[in-house]
């Protein structure tokens, strides 16, 4: 049976463990996709907070970017001021306490093409206008691949992090005391070091655990993927001013099947799966610089919002107390300097 949405999901029930650990779910998105025909085409904060309060103890969250309510006039530049427009409002509503005990977007992750080299800066300050007390940096979408059946960034642009316009445009969003968001594939990542590299200065976030890819060319992970992986995300890792996201594997382009089963999969076979990913990226840049992360809703075709959390504390209960602090709340709230 494919998917199914809230009620397939349901068909998979868990008690919370260890509901008491403080959590802020540093990467999920916000938007009203009407009509599109997409899974959870309304994510918005009835749908965000039925998540939120599922039985894990979230404190505060991180909205990123996801080309979702643009401004439909005015500079072409301008318009993803919108989607910061956006979820000012919703972060607003949600800091009334109406919803649940979260700060839901209490930090806001936003776009700007960095392209636009050092003409960006009056775009980031717009974005700063929309949300002065929220707004903490971009999210630039890098993934790239020649293969057909592998979607790449809006643009369709390969190897975006080189170029001289980038990486102007980059630098004044550091001078700025902002951060850069980089989604990108496994085989693009050495792009990354050499952008880190370039711009010391810049705090990066790589997303997703670094884009491990299953599906198409990269079908056979054990032997084309996971060794290329491994080797660049090591070299990513000895970039200080890189921090990196633990999740994101929940879609079906990691070549999993947790969409398609006839029963949602369980925290504990899904921590199995996730682990060897999880603790490899977690031994290479440390829990002080990894951020557990939802991914929600894309991530949600896989599994269920307590599910995930469960996984994820069964996979880190080999780590230290202050270890899964980092993790599950300290690094997130750090880098994207969270406020109450």
């Amino acid at each position: 049976m494919p998917f199914g949405g809230n009620d397939w999901l349901a068909l998979t029930e868990e008690p919370t463990l260890e509901p008491e650990i403080p959590i802020c779910d540093p990467h999920h998105h916000l938007w009203d996709r009407r009509p599109a025909r997409i899974p959870y085409q309304n994510y918005l904060l009835s749908e965000l907070y039925d998540d939120l309060n599922s039985g894990h103890n979230v404190v505060s969250t991180v909205f990123v970017e996801t080309n979702a309510m643009y401004r439909t006039d005015g500079p072409e530049e301008m318009r993803p001021v919108g989607e910061v427009e956006f979820v000012q409002g919703l972060a607003a509503a949600a800091a009334t306490g109406l919803y649940g005990p979260a700060k839901a977007a209490a930090s806001i992750v936003g776009h700007a093409n960095l392209h636009l080299g050092d003409a960006v800066e009056p775009v980031l300050e717009a974005l700063q206008a929309a949300s002065p007390q929220r707004f903490r940096g971009i999210r630039h979408g890098l993934t790239y691949d020649d293969h057909p059946d592998i979607g790449s960034n809006r643009w369709n642009r390969k190897e975006q992090l080189g170029e001289e316009d980038f990486r102007a445009g980059a630098r004044v969003l550091a001078q700025m005391g902002l951060s850069f968001d980089a989604w990108m594939y496994f085989h693009q990542l050495p792009e990354l070091v050499s952008f880190a590299q370039a711009i010391p200065e810049l705090p990066i976030i790589l997303n997703h655990i670094g884009g491990v890819l299953g599906t198409g060319p990269y079908s056979n992970l054990e032997k084309d993927v996971i060794p290329v992986w491994k080797k660049n995300l090591a070299e990513v890792a000895k970039c200080p001013n890189v921090t990196v996201k633990l999740g994101g594997i929940g879609q079906p382009r990691t070549g999993y099947d947790w969409s398609a089963r006839e029963k949602p999969i369980g925290s504990e076979e899904l921590a199995g799966l996730m682990a060897p990913f999880m603790n490899y990226a977690i031994e290479q840049f440390g829990p002080d610089r990894g951020m557990i992360e939802s991914n929600f809703p894309p991530d949600k075709v896989g599994h269920s919002y307590n599910i995930l959390y469960n996984a994820f504390k069964r996979l880190t209960k080999g780590y230290s107390a202050s270890e899964r602090a980092d993790m599950f709340r300290g690094t997130a709230e750090r880098v994207y300097r969270v406020e109450y």
